[in-house]
């Protein structure tokens, strides 16, 4: 049998400053200082808001530099939610992964709602992100609602289905329930960064409720409601 050590993944939901790259990133990365994790998750579009019409960035940025800095610190990767350049002109929903060595897109949201298909370009396949030998599934918001997204996803082979979203707070039972479903369907690790506060789209009171799920469907930790707040848990098996 195959020996990998336990990983800790921490989900956040930091405040966050409409499109102020700079000063989320500066926020970010003292979550990934204070978090005692491997992997921290941030929310869906967690580095600008969800704000639809902000500016795309690229992974050359010069303010996500405040984030390679501290994942080189702590030894973490950080999961944080980006537009970046798409094809055919349009930006796509993506999950920037950071670490010591700097930044990628790891993966670009295939599922898009409400106004997001007039906006975005969708990504065209499912990813998966090695880390100490755990395989995370990459997954943001509404692909958490296609049960044909984390199924292609677990084709590729995951451990964990690791996802960021921004919800109501009216919705968090919605987000419950496709938590519990992927849990169900795949028999992984859950992890779910989900905003908290108010953000743009309409956004005036979003769910946090951040939470982790083991491949028995029990909710091993859980955020509270409010920016700020984070959860943690280690996955073993």
């Amino acid at each position: 049998m195959l020996h990998r050590d336990p990983l800790t993944i921490a989900v956040a939901q930091p405040p966050t400053m409409a499109f102020d790259v700079a000063a989320n990133a500066r926020t970010h990365a003292a979550v990934v200082r204070a978090a005692g994790a491997r992997v921290v998750v941030f929310p869906e579009l967690s580095l600008i808001g969800y704000e639809l019409d902000a500016p795309a960035i690229t992974c050359e940025d010069p303010r996500l530099i405040p984030i390679v800095e501290a994942c080189a610190e702590t030894g973490s990767v950080a999961l944080a939610g980006a537009l970046v350049r798409g094809r055919q002109g349009r930006p796509s929903i993506a999950t920037l992964a950071v670490d010591a060595s700097g930044v990628l897109v790891a993966y670009r949201k295939m599922c898009l709602g409400g106004q997001e298909p007039e906006r975005f370009q969708p990504g065209e396949k499912p990813s998966v992100l090695e880390v100490d030998g755990w395989r995370l599934g990459l997954a943001i918001c509404k692909d958490m609602g296609v049960p044909r997204q984390a199924a292609e996803t677990a084709e590729l082979g995951m451990d964990a289905y690791v996802a960021g979203v921004c919800e109501l707070e009216e919705d968090l039972p919605i987000m419950e329930e496709r938590a519990r479903r992927v849990v169900a369907d795949h028999r992984v690790w859950v992890a779910v960064a989900s905003f908290a506060g108010s953000t743009g789209g309409g956004f005036a009171r979003t769910a946090g409720r951040s939470g982790l799920w083991s491949p028995e469907g029990a909710v091993i930790a859980r955020a509270d409601a409010e920016p700020g707040s984070l959860a943690r848990a280690t996955l073993t098996g």
